[in-house]
């Protein structure tokens, strides 16, 4: 009998599991998570479930007797603190092993954190990345209250978001010329700039964090500037690295994540990975996507690659940010982009942003404009790429453009 272990309770390591059943695996499966609750959405942690408008059990990706019901050995509260790939088998706390004859390392990523020496570690500063990230964050949402984010990628501005429809006073502070500036045109930050200063929120950008003041517990923040503001707590958004210790322990090769083959095998044939942890290959690109859409493509072809199917896995780009009444959608990479052309929508505040490389579309990032990114989206996978004076033409027919 095939025994198939997977590391990582998120959304990358259920989806294996789930896979491997409906195709019908009939090995013996076990799932690891380090959480004490079953897998779960993360999403919705920082909008809905932290705005107190989804129920704990509503994140849950199945229901609690999924797994029982699925002969899928859940074991929660569990941590794996080594792989022998040579006796293919994994460690977990307290000396117990287990034998594998695939591993799947779906470990995800961890959130960066401020180092100690500038206040990091002082109670009431608070990453958002897990379930226990948001109960403890919860209490602090109090309308009235200073908060400070620090970072303005979509993990901060989704945290200023919920802090200001909570009522609370915001300022998020950017290091870098522009909030966004890694991910998206200076069209799109324009965007959401104007958007979260509507809500009230204070952003400054070009303007770090030099360290936090307090004792024990946050009161303050100075900022590279020289300023000084007094605050309540702080919510570190500074982005994410992979979870790698354990591939790179065992000898795996690790790069930018945990480096995979076109079919999500690792440098050792016995040894898969998916998700926000695992590198993959894109149009000849080495690549790593921090998105559900990714984690449940790449984990479901490596449940049937598992089973012996041999599909490459292309992976298809797409992401999703909501803030305040404002749904972000992205379809592609606008790595290499050249020009951004700007369609608007047909209600006010709708519009989309059209990266090109030259003739090329690369992406699409499209603001309560679901049409269009549709349109977009099956553009970008269909390796289409208008010319972009139809797609700024108010008159254009773009479904059209998907047949002409």
């Amino acid at each position: 009998m095939t025994d198939v272990v997977v590391v990582g309770a998120g959304q990358a390591g259920a989806s294996v599991v789930a896979k491997l059943r409906a195709e019908g695996f009939a090995g013996t499966i076990t799932l690891i998570g380090a959480e004490k609750v079953p897998p779960y959405q993360r999403p919705p942690l920082s909008k809905a479930y932290l705005l107190g408008d989804m129920a704990q059990e509503r994140l849950y990706l199945r229901p609690a007797g999924f797994y029982a019901d699925q002969d899928i050995a859940l074991r929660l509260d569990t941590r794996v603190v080594a792989i022998d790939p040579a006796a293919q088998t994994i460690t977990l706390t307290g000396d117990e092993t287990l034998r594998y004859d695939h591993l799947v390392l779906a470990t995800g990523a961890h959130p960066r954190t401020l180092p100690a020496a500038i206040g990091g570690t002082l109670d009431g500063v608070y990453a958002m990345r897990d379930l226990a990230d948001a109960d403890a964050l919860a209490p602090e949402l109090v309308a009235g209250r200073q908060v400070l984010i620090v970072g303005g990628g979509y993990i901060g501005l989704e945290a200023a978001a919920v802090a200001a429809k909570r009522g609370l006073r915001v300022t998020l502070v950017e290091m870098a010329d522009r909030i966004l500036q890694r991910v998206a045109a200076p069209q799109t930050s324009d965007y959401f700039r104007a958007l979260h200063r509507a809500h009230g929120v204070t952003i400054r950008e070009s303007v770090g964090l030099d360290r936090l003041l307090g004792d024990t517990r946050v009161t303050g923040a100075r900022l590279t500037d020289g300023t000084e503001l007094s605050i309540d707590f702080a919510i570190v958004g500074a982005g994410v690295t992979p979870a790698t210790v354990l591939a790179d322990s065992a000898g795996l090769h690790v790069g930018n994540g945990i480096t995979t083959d076109s079919h999500g095998r690792t440098s050792d044939p016995h040894i898969w990975a998916a998700g926000d942890c695992a590198s993959c290959l894109f149009h000849g690109n080495r690549i790593r996507l921090e998105s559900v859409g990714n984690a449940i493509d790449q984990a479901e072809a490596v449940a049937l690659n598992i089973m012996g199917r041999d599909l490459p896995y292309l992976p298809k780009p797409w992401f999703w940010s909501d803030q305040y009444d404002c749904k972000l959608q992205i379809a592609g990479l606008n790595t290499g982009y050249t020009h951004v052309h700007l369609r608007k929508g047909e209600t006010p505040g709708s519009q989309s942003h059209w990266y090109y490389r030259g003739a090329d579309l690369l992406a699409v990032d499209a603001m309560n404009d679901p049409r269009n990114y549709m349109i977009g989206k099956r553009l970008i996978e269909a390796g289409r790429s208008p010319d972009p004076a139809l797609i700024i033409a108010p008159a254009t027919d773009m479904k059209a453009l998907l047949t002409a």
